[in-house]
């Protein structure tokens, strides 16, 4: 006699509910750590709903403005990124304000689609 399937389909209609709790948990935390302290400009683009890798190539796009723009980050910090599960070099990476992400923006003239949406929704999220 086979048993009931109904325990094992309330297991994964629960654990599909725990991620997506824990998804939306980390999109909270990081929306207010945005708010609070300085970020780097992925980390911006993140909190504002952008994909991960349309918010890499936007980043991408931000620096290159801020360099041009003479932008100096508004805090700078060391981090270790990790390499195939191993501790990789620590690296320098750039942290920007809220307000220096908006200026950077309304200089930023993307020519890709995607990063034009991106742009557009970070400008009106910070109207």
């Amino acid at each position: 006699m086979q048993k009931s399937a109904m325990p094992k389909e309330r297991r994964a209609k629960r654990r599909a509910l725990r991620s997506a709790l824990r998804r939306r948990a980390a999109q909270t935390r990081l929306v207010t750590s945005v708010r609070r302290r300085p970020r780097s400009l992925a980390s911006h683009l993140l909190a504002a709903g952008v994909e991960r890798e349309v918010a890499s190539g936007a980043a991408n796009g931000l620096r290159t403005v801020a360099k041009r723009l003479n932008v100096v980050p508004a805090a700078t910090g060391l981090t270790r990124r990790t390499v195939n599960g191993g501790r990789g070099p620590l690296r320098t990476v750039a942290r920007y304000s809220r307000a220096q992400l908006v200026a950077l923006m309304a200089t930023y003239r993307p020519r890709k689609s995607e990063y034009i949406a991106a742009r557009a929704l970070v400008l009106g999220l910070a109207a």
